[in-house]
């Protein structure tokens, strides 16, 4: 079965207060969107592209000899899948749809999502029960599987206290994929072109959502220096250590 990664990497993570692209701050001496990398791999998973944002070589030659696409302009999470559009012309598989600043999650959870699109989901959202769910997406599940996602800002008190929250990460029939993102608008609070826009016009398409359930930590997403401190605990927690191994031990 044919199985297609493609990681969002354009983030500029301005609250880093660093000039390094975001995915490139080190997680025990390796550039986050690398710890990534090697999960995706360790599902046998070769067909991999990154999308990065203009003037970011650095984060292009980090992922070689995986190709790079540059997303010219940040127009929100769909707009950056489909900087990718060579990847994704409709295929029989499926695409699984990551994130660079969230480097943390399992390859048994990358299987469980495939796993999903192999009993027939053709678009598996992975969900997650945080402590606290702030600013998360909220996932609209009804008697038949996932019937929508609802960004925050645009969610109502009602679909606030849903607990069940949208990690970003997906896994789509790779025949569907590009059609449904050909139709996302924007008309949101934001302005921008959501990914999680793709669950209604599934269902609106007859197409069969559900949702794979992931680790809180392992779907820990980075975007403060703090966030990457607890990045690097939970990461040195999943290896059974307390501290980085040196480098020639791989990591």
């Amino acid at each position: 079965m044919k199985v297609k990664a493609i990681v969002l990497a354009a983030g500029q993570g301005t609250r880093m207060n660093s000039p390094l692209p975001k995915v490139m701050h080190p997680i025990c001496g390796q550039p986050m969107v690398c710890i990534l990398l090697k999960s995706i791999e360790n599902c046998a998973i070769s067909d991999i592209t990154v999308v990065v944002g203009p003037d970011m070589d650095m984060v292009s030659k980090a992922v070689h000899p995986y190709p790079s696409v540059i997303q010219h302009d940040r127009l929100g999470t769909a707009h950056a899948v489909l900087a990718a559009r060579s990847a994704i012309q409709p295929f029989d598989g499926c695409a699984l749809i990551l994130f660079g600043d969230s480097p943390l999650i399992q390859p048994k959870t990358l299987l469980r999502m495939i796993g999903k699109y192999q009993s027939g989901v053709d678009v598996c959202v992975l969900g997650f029960i945080p402590e606290d769910p702030r600013r998360y997406g909220r996932l609209i599940m009804g008697p038949d599987g996932l019937e929508g996602i609802v960004e925050y800002k645009d969610a109502t008190d009602e679909q606030r206290a849903i607990k069940l929250c949208n990690s970003g990460f997906m896994c789509v029939n790779g025949r569907h994929l590009l059609p449904l993102l050909e139709q996302v608008q924007n008309q949101n609070a934001a302005g921008e072109y959501y990914l999680t826009d793709i669950v209604a016009l599934a269902r609106k398409a007859g197409l069969k959502c559900d949702v794979a359930i992931g680790d809180v930590d392992e779907l820990h997403g980075v975007n403060t220096p703090q966030e990457l401190e607890t990045a690097q605990e939970i990461y040195l927690a999943h290896m059974g250590r307390t501290a980085c191994p040196p480098m020639s031990e791989g990591a």
